[in-house]
């Protein structure tokens, strides 16, 4: 049977409706970096998808050519993700697309070495004749977190944030979103084929335990 990221480690991709806890352990990602309004037709965002996607793709049909990987198996390519911020802001902005930093990313199987990598980048370029240089690497330790299902559109998604930034205050915890933790975002539906009502979107914001003021 092939492996699948989503049935197989549910506690990452399929919370439920209502904001929990997690410890999100390191992981390996291939990764896109960019800027602007994800909305655009021609915009940035969506050029990086195709990229990341060449990558994933000749990673998963690897075992078919002569390049063999050590431990491999079969797998379905894990879903896209995006890790999103604004500059000199802390949360997000809805209002303010056009001043997104994005870091598009699709997660790695752990046998997937540096140097497998770098095979896939030189053997995509080669296949495909296109450029993948902006395609990087990328191991991410996001450790503690709050997260939630979103479903519909992804404009109404600061309702279902507040949720879960009112779960973690009557937790004891408070948001640590900076420089190196983000907004993230895991994308279960496509919105090409699918009602906007129906979407499904993992929000997940990192966050820590809150010190009270007279510690």
């Amino acid at each position: 049977m092939v492996f699948d990221y989503k049935k197989e480690y549910k506690e990452f991709y399929m919370p439920k409706n209502k904001p929990s806890i997690i410890n999100v352990p390191k992981m390996n990602y291939i990764a896109v970096r960019g800027s602007g309004n994800p909305n655009d037709e021609n915009g940035d965002y969506k050029n990086t998808i195709g990229l990341l996607y060449g990558i994933a793709y000749t990673i998963k049909m690897s075992y078919k050519g002569n390049h063999k990987i050590d431990g491999f198996f079969e797998y379905v390519v894990p879903p896209l993700e995006g890790l999103w911020w604004q500059d000199g802001i802390k949360g997000m902005d809805y209002n303010k697309k056009d001043k997104l930093n994005f870091i598009s990313i699709i997660r790695l199987p752990d046998f997937v070495t540096k140097e497998d990598f770098t095979w896939a980048i030189e053997e995509a370029t080669k296949k495909k004749k296109q450029d993948f240089s902006r395609v990087e690497f990328l191991t991410y330790d996001e450790g503690l977190c709050v997260q939630c299902m979103h479903n519909g559109s992804y404009d109404d998604e600061p309702a279902t944030v507040e949720l879960m930034h009112n779960f973690i205050k009557e937790n004891g915890y408070e948001l640590d979103i900076d420089d190196s933790r983000y907004h993230h975002e895991i994308y279960l539906s496509d919105p090409r084929k699918c009602d906007v009502k129906k979407l499904k979107t993992v929000i997940r914001h990192p966050i820590k335990k809150r010190r009270d003021n007279n510690e």
